[in-house]
């Protein structure tokens, strides 16, 4: 386990003179009585010290004091995952030394960084009072008699607060992604934000616009995926960061919906609300498919003689979100796979008029579980009906797979055989069959060529 591995290098770093702590969120986790997702040290040993005490280490940050070390078990195997992408730290212990941090000239990554012998100067360059405690976890009882807090961070995680360390204006200055942290923070563990720190927000929101948009991805994924991501959206909302990073978002505020179908309200309304009825965990394609969902409606707002309309949103939906997957760098895999169910929510409400070869293919979709969690997601915060869900979900569970996707009764080759030149044709014979084949109308490949021969003549 990683707490073990992490409290072996403590105990190995103090052997050797140094001090050294857990910190971080791991603290704050551990405080909160939740299992940390990874476990960070703060030492006063520098970054060549730290690889001299552990030779399978990885300097992934040394000019600001960043070591990685490994589960001996797993180096290589952590090794070749590390190289392949620098920001996995499966089965790893972050160690970082000592330091206090000078200027912020990008807005995101400190220029440099003084090494320093005092934890206390470590705790109050960190971001959130509630994330700058550390731990001995030597210390008998540690979490009563083991908890260094320089910066009252215990007192703010009682009282369930987000503050910056400091100066809060100094703080989100310094690195801009801590304000998605602050408002991710929040919404994970239902804390307000201390209201100096929320205005701070508000006065930097434009500025998010400098972070990556890689980091920015990675925060609004996390937001989506760990299950308060209704909250989330209404505090991005709120500070104003939601205009500017995903301005598609905010322009559903206020868009009014048919109340006969949608009686929650606007499209902004029934998008979180539809969030809150994500499965957990929460596939990020699922997630992100389901905030884009209805990104369409915005533009295709129509009042017409007898109610609201959305023309064609689907289609200008899947543009959008294309351009959105775009912006943020989503890879080729996810965007293909948000954009399919953004593409495909309205065809739910034609599942009890689909022929049973239309239906048969619609459910052999990819990732056709995420298609019918959105579908069901979207039910709920609007009428609440679910029985096109429960239909499937029966149909899934009656209809055996081979019968979903049957095995070809006939091939091109087949068709060459029997006399039928190469062309565009053969597409269309081909469809034919299936459709035939999944409607159980045929079962065998004489019958598929006799089939072929009566419908298509040569």
């Amino acid at each position: 386990m990683l707490k073990e591995l992490a409290i072996s290098i403590i105990r190995t770093l103090r052997e050797h003179g140094f001090q050294a702590y857990l910190a971080g969120g791991c603290v704050r986790d551990l405080l909160l009585h939740r299992e940390p997702a990874d476990y960070d040290v703060s030492t006063s040993a520098t970054p060549t010290q730290v690889m001299e005490l552990f030779p399978e280490s990885y300097a992934v940050g040394a000019q600001f004091g960043v070591v990685l070390v490994p589960d001996d078990s797993r180096v290589s195997s952590v090794a070749k995952r590390y190289s392949e992408n620098p920001q996995d730290k499966n089965a790893t212990v972050e160690v970082a030394t000592f330091r206090s941090d000078l200027g912020y000239t990008d807005g995101r990554h400190p220029d440099a960084v003084r090494f320093s012998q005092t934890p206390r100067e470590d705790a109050i360059r960190r971001d959130f009072t509630i994330n700058g405690m550390m731990l001995d976890p030597e210390t008998p009882d540690p979490l009563t008699n083991g908890v260094l807090d320089f910066v009252g961070g215990r007192k703010d995680l009682e009282a369930g607060i987000i503050r910056a360390i400091g100066d809060p204006e100094t703080r989100l200055a310094e690195d801009k992604l801590r304000m998605l942290r602050a408002v991710r923070f929040a919404a994970r563990f239902e804390y307000e934000i201390d209201s100096a720190t929320f205005c701070a927000i508000q006065s930097h929101a434009r500025e998010i616009r400098v972070v990556s948009r890689e980091r920015v991805r990675g925060e609004l994924t996390r937001m989506l995926v760990e299950g308060h991501a209704h909250r989330a959206f209404l505090l991005l909302d709120e500070t104003g960061l939601l205009a500017e990073i995903l301005p598609e978002i905010s322009a559903m505020k206020g868009v009014e919906q048919p109340p006969e179908f949608h009686p929650e309200g606007d499209v902004f309304t029934h998008t979180l609300m539809l969030l809150d009825h994500l499965p957990e965990p929460c596939p990020l394609t699922l997630a992100w498919g389901a905030l884009l969902h209805d990104v369409g409606k915005p533009a295709t707002f129509r009042r017409a003689p007898d109610r609201i309309r959305f023309d064609n949103h689907v289609e200008v939906g899947v543009k959008i979100a294309e351009a959105i997957c775009e912006r943020l760098r989503f890879s080729r895999d996810d965007t293909q796979q948000i954009l399919a169910l953004v593409d495909n929510h309205m065809r739910f409400g034609h599942v009890a008029r689909m022929k049973e070869s239309t239906l048969k293919r619609f459910i052999r979709l990819a990732a056709f579980d995420e298609h019918l969690a959105l579908h069901r997601a979207d039910s709920l915060a609007s009428h609440g009906n679910l029985r096109t869900y429960e239909f499937l979900q029966s149909k899934l569970h009656e209809t055996p797979p081979q019968e979903i996707r049957p095995a070809s009764l006939v091939t091109g080759d087949d068709l060459i055989a029997a006399g039928y030149a190469p062309g565009p044709k053969f597409r269309e014979i081909l469809e034919a069959i299936e459709d035939a084949q999944l409607e159980g109308r045929l079962q065998s490949h004489d019958a598929a060529l006799e089939y072929v021969r009566r419908e298509f003549p040569l």
